[in-house]
């Protein structure tokens, strides 16, 4: 199959369930997320997790916008070369933190604590793993969206849907609606890199929330569900061969 195509947009999520990154172009890593894609996340409650081993969990073991969607009404910035995140809300500096240091974190915990305190199973806590992932799936891989699909799911509920709704790494222009969920298996070829498309992606009530006003407004696994008879919108890819990608990169189906 050969369908012209485009890579529209490039985001990371360095802090699960906080505000996305885009970038004009990143290296992929064979076998690897985007770098720093998840590194972090806010733990919601004793998990267990050890950062010198750690082992999957469910997304619900931390604050995520599933549950807490008053995370989409912050903002946050993560810079690499000091690891500091920096949450704003409505345009003020709410919090700030080397994840680094110990006096960092406490002061993204602190602010969690207070601000989600009724959403809360126990302290809020700064998790990392060297070089770990807190995905959705155990699998590290990388997020498609193909835009066609929010184009059609647009049709479905009648008005626009911000694609950022569904978190996904990578944002495809021009391949027909739900033309992804036929794909698994399939190489794409992007700049140097090259990834094989392992699993469709089931929404969850995530997708419900929109991005920017943080209301919980649309029903869009159940939308999917009444229309198609699943949930699935995008597709997770491993990659096999590594490379630099950059949004308006051809995207080719082998």
């Amino acid at each position: 199959m050969s369908i012209p195509a485009s890579l529209s947009a490039i985001y990371r999520y360095p802090i699960k369930g906080l505000t996305p990154e885009p970038l004009p172009e990143v290296s992929l890593a064979v076998g690897q997320t985007l770098p720093a894609d998840r590194a972090y996340a806010i733990e919601n409650g004793p998990t267990g997790f050890d950062p010198s081993s750690p082992v999957w969990k469910a997304k619900t073991h931390y604050l995520m916008l599933m549950r807490n969607e008053r995370l989409a009404a912050l903002r946050s910035h993560f810079d690499d070369a000091t690891q500091t995140l920096t949450i704003r809300q409505d345009g003020a500096e709410v919090a700030r933190g080397d994840l680094r240091s110990a006096e960092g974190r406490a002061a993204i915990e602190a602010f969690f604590a207070a601000r989600f305190a009724d959403e809360l199973r126990g302290p809020p806590k700064v998790l990392d793993g060297e070089g770990y992932s807190f995905s959705d799936v155990p699998m590290k891989v990388v997020s498609i969206i193909n835009l066609g699909s929010v184009a059609a799911l647009e049709q479905m509920v009648g008005r626009k849907v911000d694609p950022l709704r569904f978190r996904a790494n990578l944002y495809i222009d021009a391949w027909p609606a739900w033309a992804e969920l036929d794909m698994i298996d399939s190489i794409l070829a992007i700049g140097d890199a090259r990834l094989r498309i392992v699993k469709r992606t089931v929404r969850c009530a995530a997708t419900n929330v929109d991005p920017v006003t943080a209301a919980r407004d649309l029903a869009i696994p159940t939308t999917l569900q009444q229309n198609l008879g699943h949930a699935d919108c995008g597709v997770y890819a491993e990659v096999i061969e590594g490379g630099a990608i950059a949004q308006g990169d051809a995207v080719r189906v082998a």
